[in-house]
């Protein structure tokens, strides 16, 4: 076998890995890099491997990060098939297309007001890009495995980061090497559990958290953080904005409004979800009840709605989602996109920004050269749409809500293998964090052989 590393490299963006064994061609995952330009541009950049010579594609999960490459790698040639869950497929089925839809407004956007050195600007890929793209998926149930070749299978384990998120084990003639992709938290609502693995020969291993803890204490829960900026800025009369991922992110945030709503922690305030994707994401959500943990389930078994608030609004046309910036009484607004890069989280942080009643919570990973992650940093001003606002809103960041497991949780699904791998190899990381996951890992399983490959890495398993 041979390895080689397209992607998720010192970053946590373009996840892409290119597995090769024998005559067969394999890639887990295919994502868009985000957040930093020189990153970005490598969207841009001819793929470093054919497109045409890639036999299948297997995905960890729907995010944008390992999904999002998708449309414009099948337009560059590829055929093969697109392997993933069921409910990742399902989801893709909305990312996929709204990431389209995306790149043609920004094209649109930056020819109108002359703001691309190209004539025209186009886009990374279309909507109908997108829809072509979508026809390749195959949906793959959990812990079935699949026949890539007599002797080349894969099998998909529940990861606990998203719906649908899959952990990849891949295995040939006794060899085995394992794709976490992204790893979930322990004892997060609606999904299960990381799924415990006692060993793979090779492995490699996310560190988006590598460096950082996210809090455990009942205070300082992003529970209890969420209910004390609630009630704090409801008293002064201000809003509070949540910009957050469509998929996971908003389906948790409601799920955790709901129980302080319950608990008569908070008070009952309109709450407006603003996002058509995400609220696609909430119907995939119910259907996919295979996925529920216990407390989900049973919720679900006694006539309630786990992602319903008491006053909740759901808004998917554009002109409604304008009306939620007319009103002036306190109120909480969820809309995405989680990294306030695009979206309609963009219009409400003009509105809400320089009004320092207001809240602005962020309640996930801030990727390098984000607007959301300027904001996390302490920026007085932002610029949208070429236009700078001041930052008087409090700005708040409870990475405690991440979908990511920090790395002590890491850790401690680590501590299931039974014997080290041959290799470990860190991705989905910035350099910071990824050096600290490699001394965590030195130092609680001494002897492990620990390495971060660089882009484009190849190396022989």
């Amino acid at each position: 076998m041979r390895l080689t590393f397209l992607g998720a490299t010192h970053t946590v963006t373009g996840s892409k890995f290119l597995l090769e064994s024998g005559n067969k061609r394999i890639l887990v995952d295919c994502g868009l890099f985000q957040g930093l330009k020189e990153l970005r541009l490598r969207n841009w950049e001819e793929p470093p491997v054919d497109p045409g010579s890639i036999d299948a594609i297997i995905l960890t999960h729907a995010h944008i990060d390992h999904t999002g490459y998708l449309p414009r790698f099948v337009r560059q040639g590829f055929r093969g098939p697109v392997y993933a869950t069921p409910a990742t497929v399902d989801l893709a089925g909305i990312l996929l297309p709204d990431s389209g839809h995306l790149q043609e407004e920004e094209a649109r956007f930056r020819n109108k007001h002359q703001r691309s050195k190209h004539k025209p600007a186009l886009p990374l890929y279309t909507l109908e890009d997108a829809s072509v793209a979508l026809r390749a998926l195959k949906a793959v149930p959990y812990r079935k495995p699949q026949n890539l070749s007599p002797h080349l299978t894969f099998e998909l384990l529940p990861a606990g980061h998203i719906l649908g998120s899959a952990f990849v084990m891949v295995r040939e003639a006794g060899k085995s090497v394992l794709f976490t992709g992204d790893i979930g938290r322990y004892d997060q609502p609606i999904i299960f559990d990381p799924t415990p693995v006692d060993g793979a020969d090779y492995l490699l291993l996310e560190s988006t958290y590598g460096n950082r803890l996210h809090e455990g204490r009942e205070e300082k829960s992003g529970k209890a953080m969420l209910r004390k900026i609630i009630v704090e800025t409801a008293h002064r009369g201000g809003s509070v904005l949540i910009p957050s991922f469509a998929v996971g992110r908003a389906q948790e945030i409601l799920y955790i409004l709901r129980e302080l709503e319950l608990e008569q922690a908070i008070p009952a305030l309109p709450v407006y979800v603003d996002s058509p994707m995400a609220i696609d994401a909430f119907e995939i959500y119910s259907k996919h009840k295979e996925e529920h943990d216990v407390e989900m389930t049973k919720l679900a078994w006694s006539g309630q709605n786990p992602l319903h608030t008491g006053n909740i609004q759901f808004v998917r046309k554009a002109d409604d989602s304008k009306r939620i910036n007319e009103h002036t009484f306190p109120s909480i607004i969820i809309s995405a996109n989680g990294m306030a890069t695009g979206g309609r989280i963009l219009h409400h942080l003009i509105q809400r920004l320089p009004d320092e009643r207001n809240a602005v919570v962020f309640v996930g990973f801030q990727a390098a050269g984000t607007r959301g992650r300027q904001l996390i940093e302490g920026a007085r001003s932002v610029r949208i749409f070429a236009v700078d606002y001041p930052v008087r809103a409090q700005v708040h960041s409870l990475t405690s809500f991440s979908a990511h497991g920090d790395y002590n949780e890491v850790l401690r699904w680590l501590g299931g293998f039974r014997k080290p791998p041959r290799k470990l190899f860190l991705v989905h990381g910035e350099p910071k964090a990824m050096d600290a996951m490699q001394q965590h890992i030195e130092e609680t399983f001494p002897g492990w052989n620990v390495h971060a490959p660089e882009y484009l890495e190849s190396v022989e398993l």
